[in-house]
């Protein structure tokens, strides 16, 4: 059966001509994207490529700014078949454009009008499948890499797996990238996207090596299982990150390294905040087994907890979802440490054998006792205490009480996951 990955790359052999055509001339072609891939050299030996994707049309523009500036610096330190590519819309600073990073200098920079790119709004959405899918496609076969030498990182906002349902004008519909439009400033104006329909987008992509989310939450299992056969390693943080991210100037090299790559980029990042921030690596390949071996402790879980649903109280927990600043509702937690909620409710030797799954899995983990956030640890994070024993590094969702804060809702989104068939979780509903 003819799949639509296989009928894309029949459709890059079939326009492999030598056509030169002009960046400032794409606009006025039939296909600018396959007329742009065209332009590509032929790929060198051990060609390798990196996508740094920096989603800021919203309150994260000026640091993603700073963000590309770091970029350039890295940039130079790399070698010739090193190919860092970026992707940057920043609110209201003009047109989005894709450009190579060579020796901190921006080359082969290139709009998205030139390429033909637009979201199905008209407006030019980072979060748009439609934008993510031509700006990847274009890059990806411009700049090709040898043997799944691709990297991919995203620079932006992220609210882990949340899913609502994508209602138009729904500033709820969220996950990654968002983005507030061209005209407006404000949130009633934003829209994300699911990590389910990004999984659809990245699926028609090359094969990557790693992916990184330098976002908040992201490390969750949803979003790891959800993810899991689009990369070899996802790297970054079950909790809220701070805003200036990543050290773009000194992990960029890193980037295109082999062996064990993702420990030196989470030992840097750890450094570069003081140790305030969880950071995993995880290889997702171990997913399937995760999702196993969760679905079999659940069982053992249930049974535990007997009717109702479980007491999250003292549990790590890597997000506060309710805005208010002088109030903390615990029911607003909903990114719980996968692990100290397995420790608890588990007997010794389920979650043992679940432990030996999940650490096959997580094979780089930073604990931090507090991370760095913006909002206010002492009142909105100051009902646990996290240990060695209670860390593992990675969030599940746990079904809570629908009458409680947002998990009517919240019990219902997370059906769409994958994770949710995998694991049996709706054996925790009640």
């Amino acid at each position: 059966m003819t799949t639509k990955k296989n009928l894309v790359k029949m459709m890059l052999m079939s326009i492999a001509t030598a056509v030169s055509v002009s960046f400032s001339a794409c606009s006025n072609e039939d296909d600018p994207v396959a007329n742009a891939r065209d332009n590509g050299a032929e790929c060198p030996a051990n060609a390798k490529t990196v996508l740094i994707y920096l989603a800021g049309g919203n309150d994260l523009a000026g640091v993603l700014k700073e963000n590309l500036q770091d970029c350039k610096e890295g940039s130079k330190h790399l070698r010739d078949n090193e190919n860092l590519i970026v992707f940057a819309r920043f609110h209201k600073a003009g047109e989005s454009w894709v450009a190579r990073l060579k020796n901190g200098e921006v080359t082969d920079s290139v709009s998205l009008s030139d390429l033909g790119i637009h979201s199905s709004d008209g407006v030019n959405r980072a979060c748009d499948p439609g934008v993510m899918e031509g700006v990847m496609n274009y890059v990806f076969s411009k700049y090709p890499a040898k043997d799944g030498n691709y990297g991919l990182v995203f620079g932006s906002h992220g609210s882990g797996w949340l899913k609502k349902k994508e209602v138009p004008h729904n500033k709820y519909s969220r996950a990654i990238c968002v983005d507030y439009g061209d005209n407006s400033f404000t949130k009633s104006n934003e829209r994300w996207i699911n990590i389910p329909t990004l999984a659809g987008v990245l699926r028609e992509m090359p094969h990557m090596k790693f992916i990184m989310t330098d976002c908040c939450n992201m490390m969750c299992l949803e979003n790891l299982y959800e993810l899991r056969t689009t990369c070899d390693y996802l790297i970054g943080s079950p909790a809220e990150i701070p805003g200036k991210g990543a050290p773009y100037d000194q992990i960029v090299p890193d980037m295109f390294k082999d062996g064990d790559f993702y420990k030196t980029i989470i030992d840097k990042y750890f450094d570069s905040v003081g140790g305030t921030l969880p950071l995993v690596a995880v290889k997702t390949s171990e997913m399937e087994n995760v999702a196993q071996a969760t679905r079999t402790a659940l069982v053992a879980v249930k049974e535990n907890i007997g009717n109702g649903y479980a007491d999250m109280k003292g549990m790590i927990h890597y997000y506060h979802s309710d805005d208010t600043r002088d109030k903390f509702f615990p029911e607003y937690n909903v990114f719980y440490d996968a692990g100290d909620f397995m420790h608890t409710y588990a007997p010794t030797d389920v979650y043992q054998q679940w432990r030996q799954a999940l650490d096959k899995a997580v094979i780089e983990r930073r604990m931090s006792t507090t991370w760095a956030t913006d909002k206010h640890w002492n009142l909105k994070y100051s009902d646990f205490t996290v240990t060695a024993e209670k860390f593992h590094g990675v969030s599940m969702f746990v079904p809570q009480d629908p009458q409680r804060g947002d998990y009517a809702q919240l019990n219902d989104d997370i059906k769409f996951f994958e994770w949710y068939n995998a694991t049996g979780l709706s054996i925790l509903y009640n």
